[in-house]
This record gives structure tokens, sequence and C-alpha cells, in this order.
């Protein structure tokens, strides 16, 4: 529906920039309606807003301020990429226990 919407509001000479913000906009509401919808399942109130997706710092910064309104404690990246570099971190860390584990076997 929202790129419909877009679309046609592009059509009818809506300016790109305003569009864009409506779609991260959209977006982010529809994070936080599913991090709401699982906080009603669980209870859980903490978010983890990782991927690559959060490179975009618009779409970060609404969601993170759209979640903190409505009560979430929200974990960001801070030293760690929340893209590839973060994977491969993960990677390099699972590997060097995995050794360690195995070492004397």
């Amino acid at each position: 529906l929202i790129v419909a919407h877009l679309v046609q509001e592009k059509l009818a000479g809506e300016d790109s920039g305003k569009l864009a913000y409506e779609f991260h906009r959209a977006l982010a509401e529809q994070i936080l309606a599913a991090c709401e919808a699982a906080e009603q399942e669980t209870g859980i109130k903490k978010v983890a807003l990782s991927g690559g997706v959060f490179q975009n710092r618009l779409l970060l910064e609404l969601t993170d301020h759209m979640l903190k309104q409505q009560g979430f404690e929200v974990l960001k990246h801070q030293l760690v990429p929340p893209n590839d570099g973060g994977i491969a971190l993960g990677q390099a860390v699972y590997a060097m226990a995995y050794l360690d584990r195995n070492r004397n076997k």
C-alpha cells in the first residue's frame, strides 16, 4: 500500500524528499507495530535494532524515537557496525571460542 501511495503522489507532482521521508516513517511505524505485537505476546520491552537496514540513519532515528515513546528500551550498535562487519566479528569470536574449546581434544 505504501509503495502504491508513494507512486501516486509522485505522479501527482509531490516532492521526492517528502515522499522519501513518508516511506521511512511508514517503515518505522511498521517496525513499532511488530515490536508492540511481540511485547503483547512476551511482555519483553527491550528491542535490538540491528542489521544492515539500520545503517540508514533516518530509519534508525525514527524507529528509536517511536519505540522509546512507547516505553521500549532500545539497544543500538555503538562499536560494531550493524551490517556484515558485525557478522564477521561474530564469526571470528565464535571461531576463537570453538578453537579454544577444542584445543586440548
